[in-house]
Formats: C-alpha cells, sequence, structure tokens
C-alpha cells in the first residue's frame, strides 16, 4: 500500500444529512442557532470562571477546558456544514477533510480525558477532603490538563497519518455532516485492517480505561455519601457531582450509539446519533453545568451586569 491516495483523490463531497433544499433551509437555521447557542454558552462559563476568583478551584479550572473544548468542537464542524446547507459547492479538499478529521478525533478523545479528572476530582473532594488542597495543587491540575491534551494529540495524529495512507477511489460522496473516521473507511477501496485494529486498541484506552476509572470514582463517591449522617450533607455532597454524571451520561450515551456497531452497519440513521454528541451535547454542557449551581449562577450574574454596566457608563 503507499501513500500516492493523494493523487487520485482532492476532494470530497460533504452532502449532509439531506439533498433537498426545503429541508437543508430548515437544517441550515437550526444548526445555526444550535452554535450561536453553543458559543455564546460556553463562552460565558469561561470568562464567569475566568474573572471570578471564587470560581478559582480545580472543579472550576477543568470546567472552563471544557467549555474551550466543546467551543473548539463545534467550530471545527458547523460553520462548513452551514457553508455547504447555503451553497452549491459541498466539496471539502482532501487536506481539509484530513485535518477536520484530526480535530474532530483529538478533542472527543479530550473531552473524555477531562471529564474523568472532573470525577478523579469530585472523588478527592468528596472521598478525602482533608487531602484536597494538597491533592489538587494547581500544579498536578496543569501536569494532568497537560497529559490529557498530549494523549489527544498523539491520539490525533495515529489516526490522521493512518487515514494518508487509505487509497480512495469511486464515490467520493460523504452522505454525512463532516470528515468522520467511519465514514471515510467505509469509503476506502484499499485495505483497512490495520487502521480498524489501531481505532480498536486505541480506542479502549483512550474511552474505555478513563470510562471504568469515572465509574471506579463514583462508585467510591457513593459509599462516602451514603455514609454521611446529615440528609442535607448528603444532597450536597451528591449536587456537587450531579452535573458531571449528567454530562458524562451524555457523552458516553451519544457516543456509543454511534461506535458500539460494526462498522459494515453504519448507515445514515446514524447520522442522528452523530448530531447529538457533535452538536448537542457541546450545546447542553452549559446549561447542565449552570442548572442548580448556585456558584456558577452568582458568576454570571455578576458578569453580565459588570458588562451591562460598563455600557451604562
Amino acid at each position: 500500500m503507499d501513500g500516492g491516495n493523494q493523487s487520485v483523490v482532492s476532494e470530497f463531497l460533504l452532502l449532509g444529512l439531506s439533498e433537498s433544499p426545503e429541508a437543508q433551509r430548515v437544517l441550515f437555521w437550526m444548526f445555526l442557532s444550535m452554535y450561536l447557542v453553543t458559543v455564546v454558552g460556553n463562552v460565558l462559563i469561561i470568562l464567569a470562571i475566568s474573572f471570578d476568583s471564587r470560581l478559582h478551584t480545580p472543579m472550576y479550572f477543568f470546567l472552563a477546558n471544557l467549555s474551550f473544548t466543546d467551543l473548539f468542537f463545534v467550530t471545527n464542524t458547523i460553520p462548513k456544514m452551514l457553508v455547504n446547507l447555503q451553497s452549491q459547492n459541498k466539496a471539502i479538499s482532501y487536506v481539509g477533510c484530513l485535518t477536520q478529521l484530526y480535530f474532530l478525533v483529538s478533542l472527543v478523545a479530550l473531552d473524555n480525558l477531562i471529564l474523568a479528572t472532573m470525577a478523579y476530582d469530585r472523588y478527592v473532594a468528596i472521598c478525602r477532603p482533608l487531602h484536597y488542597t494538597t491533592a489538587m495543587s494547581p500544579g498536578l491540575c496543569m501536569l494532568l490538563l497537560t497529559l490529557c491534551w498530549a494523549l489527544s494529540v498523539l491520539y490525533g495524529l495515529i489516526h490522521t497519518l493512518l487515514m494518508t495512507r487509505v487509497t480512495f477511489c469511486g464515490s467520493h460522496k460523504i452522505h454525512y455532516i463532516f470528515c468522520e473516521m467511519y465514514v471515510l473507511l467505509r469509503l476506502a477501496c484499499s485495505n483497512t485492517q490495520v487502521n480498524h485494529m489501531v481505532l480498536i486498541a486505541t480506542g479502549c484506552f483512550i474511552f474505555f480505561t478513563p470510562l471504568g476509572f469515572m465509574i471506579m470514582s463514583y462508585v467510591r463517591i457513593v459509599r462516602a455519601i451514603l455514609q454521611i449522617p446529615s440528609a442535607s450533607s448528603k444532597y450536597k455532597a451528591f449536587s456537587t457531582c450531579a452535573s458531571h454524571l449528567a454530562v458524562v451520561s451524555l457523552f458516553y450515551g451519544t457516543l456509543s450509539m454511534v461506535y458500539l456497531q460494526p462498522l459494515h452497519t453504519y448507515s445514515l440513521k446514524d447520522s442522528v446519533a452523530t448530531v447529538m454528541y457533535a452538536v448537542v451535547t457541546p450545546m447542553m454542557n452549559p446549561f447542565i453545568y449552570s442548572l442548580r449551581n448556585k456558584d456558577m449562577h452568582g458568576a454570571l450574574g455578576r458578569l453580565l451586569q459588570g458588562k451591562a454596566f460598563q455600557r451604562l457608563a
């Protein structure tokens, strides 16, 4: 197998969810609205945490980075999707497609790793509260975040470089909203066994290892909460984990709908599940973390009031 596929294919056609003009108009306004809500929501979360010293804690440090990842994630895919919905030219270059694939794969992995790090933060806060300050020091938080980024970048590079070895021929039409790993592998006319093997091996490490870690963390957290005598203290302890647990459930639930199935069964119906994890999840995260979170409510209120007063001044 050689690397001559770049001379064979120069571009792909991203046909999206529907080729009907009426449906495309509806989809354009729907995705534009969702994109704007996602951008505004995640930017507000980042600004509120950055400017409010009360939120300068490990939990909110990782939350700000999760919001940045979600912001980067949707910006990697939705703007191109919106352009395609309004244009007759649906083409995306070979290099552009692989670039989109790289950031897609890397950012999904980064989201997952940051969620696992946040689970560890909650475990230390509830199960080892007396050691929290030293166990979650600023230096360790930066080290954990750097490790998350390094693993994500490496994960994305491995799969993108492997994809450059794949030969594409015949139809270059992608009935999808962006360049996605499974879709590209289905278009390949060369042997993709190595890609599949590496995808399974690295996927188990990047996704199932953190998932197992999160499950173990929450088992211990639940045990610790059940041992708390006061009902109000139990509720307070659980409420600090509820938002994270909801985001983890949404993330893994939508991701498993797409990827926990054989490649040959991958079909257009999975586009709905892809929209869920690629668009809906990043949009919902700010709402989930803000819901019933008094600290975040206060920070957002002070941020918005400050901006309003600056305009009046």
